[in-house]
């Protein structure tokens, strides 16, 4: 359990929840009501926060945790906005608009025994290792008592879905021929942000929804359409229906994975190509970010439409730390997340999502047919492997290709090495015993190469 019979913190399960940029565990054995307030109450004491926005998924147990959060966070003596079931960009999206910290109760994409808190500061600036969460779980970890403050805060409740809709419309308006759009929610907080979103635009969008219901249990499958064999029910529907195109996304609607008119999953990169063109024909020269494992694609096209394209590691916080530094218009990672200047900086896959549909909607040709020209190259996608002692592979990985001479090295994140025809980046979980190759060729022979060559020795 998370505490004992005392109420005091297992300094052990603290570590093991408190992540690189959120908490998660599973419920109740790591993540209980018990700990949710008490980090309701650290949150607001490192933070200093005045006011908090607190919502949460449609987990079983996410209600009730986000109900002790924010009794927590009263307590230290913050007020708090209970916006209720939200997706964690409309999270981001209250955060920003009334300009208060926020604190989203979800696991993401993770199975149903999950959940966890992403937090933030007002603005949707994220709270990760570096900038705050390590200092909550520190002082949770001490277990300093934190008094109660001398007057409580007050928790309100306020509904934000229409207005978050409407934000978002006004950022990528969707014009022009109708459209037939089938949506996988996966049984997540899609089912409550598409309706309200694309509900909307019933004069252009033939909503076909699939798995709309909330459920934390996904009874049909994972809410992660990362894996392909999550993405089948999708593919099957927009060939049956002979729909445009179709949209998935993940348990709290953050991330949007999409599929063509053929029932092919497009790769993120092809999306992310496709909307920094948008971004930069609205703010010329701006800088566009990209991760590095996005396709070459994404920053030569970058390039040729005058933007300055520049390379960050994967993870949310780098990406908007360097969104800030560079006043960046837009970021895109292959992960599926898409950040936006005009939204805080924050990740939103309904507004991504809106981005590709005005693309659409402007265009005569199918989407298979628009999308050609960013796909450039061939990939791999991620290809994880369980190895236990990650820096030897690396190292060893590093002393074969430092022997060549006509390939570049860099370890922005993991180890990167880039030919004139191909590159592979390989990089260590932060989480579990497992090494994440990506792999990109001139074509699929070239990757399946490259792709080989390294998991030979990964997995030797």
């Amino acid at each position: 359990m998370p505490s004992d019979a005392s109420g005091t913190l297992d300094p052990a399960n603290l570590q093991a929840v408190f992540k690189a940029y959120d908490v998660r565990g599973t419920v109740p054995d790591q993540l209980d009501e018990v700990l949710a307030r008490r980090v309701g109450a650290a949150f607001v004491a490192v933070t200093g926060a005045p006011t908090v926005v607190v919502g949460h998924d449609m987990r079983p147990s996410s209600p009730e945790m986000a109900r002790a959060f924010a009794e927590g966070a009263a307590e230290a003596g913050a007020d708090v906005v209970a916006v209720g079931l939200a997706s964690t960009d409309q999270l981001y999206f209250a955060s920003g608009h009334l300009g208060h910290a926020g604190a989203m109760f979800t696991a993401s994409h993770n199975p149903a025994q999950y959940n966890g808190i992403k937090m933030c500061r007002a603005h949707a600036v994220p709270v990760g290792a570096e900038s705050g969460l390590h200092e909550i779980r520190d002082l949770l970890a001490r277990g300093d008592e934190l008094p109660p403050a001398a007057t409580p805060g007050e928790v309100t409740a306020r509904d934000v879905l229409d207005e978050y809709a409407a934000h978002l419309l006004s950022l990528a308006p969707v014009t022009g021929r109708r459209l037939r759009v089938v949506v996988d929610a996966g049984n997540g907080m899609a089912g409550h942000t598409a309706p309200a979103v694309l509900g909307r635009l019933h004069d252009v969008v033939d909503l076909v929804p699939l798995y709309f219901e909330l459920d934390g249990s996904f009874p049909h499958h994972e809410a992660n359409p990362i894996e392909p064999e999550n993405l089948r029910d999708l593919q099957a529907e927009v060939l049956a229906r002979g729909a445009d195109v179709g949209l998935a996304f993940d348990g709290d609607a953050d991330r949007c994975f999409v599929v063509d008119e053929q029932g092919r999953a497009v790769s993120p990169s092809t999306l992310t190509a496709l909307i920094a063109e948008r971004e930069l024909a609205r703010a010329p020269g701006s800088a566009v970010i990209h991760n590095l494992i996005t396709s070459r694609a994404v920053p030569e096209l970058v390039a040729e439409r005058g933007g300055r394209p520049v390379r960050t590691r994967v993870g949310h916080s780098f990406i908007k730390a360097t969104m800030a530094e560079t006043d960046a218009v837009f970021g895109g990672e292959h992960s599926g997340h898409f950040y936006f200047r005009d939204f805080w900086r924050a990740d939103s896959g309904m507004l991504a999502a809106l981005h590709l549909l005005a693309a659409l909607g402007e265009s005569e040709q199918p989407l298979s047919a628009l999308l050609q020209r960013y796909e450039r190259y061939a990939s791999s996608g991620e290809v994880n492997s369980t190895v236990a002692d990650q820096a030897a592979v690396v190292a060893e990985l590093r002393r074969r290709w430092s022997e060549r001479d006509d390939v570049v090295l860099d370890e922005l994140d993991g180890l990167t090495v880039t030919h004139a025809d191909w590159w592979f980046n390989v990089r260590p979980s932060n989480t579990e015993p497992l090494l994440r190759l990506n792999a990109e060729g001139r074509d699929t022979a070239t990757m399946e190469q490259v792709r080989d060559a390294v998991l030979a020795v990964v997995r030797a």
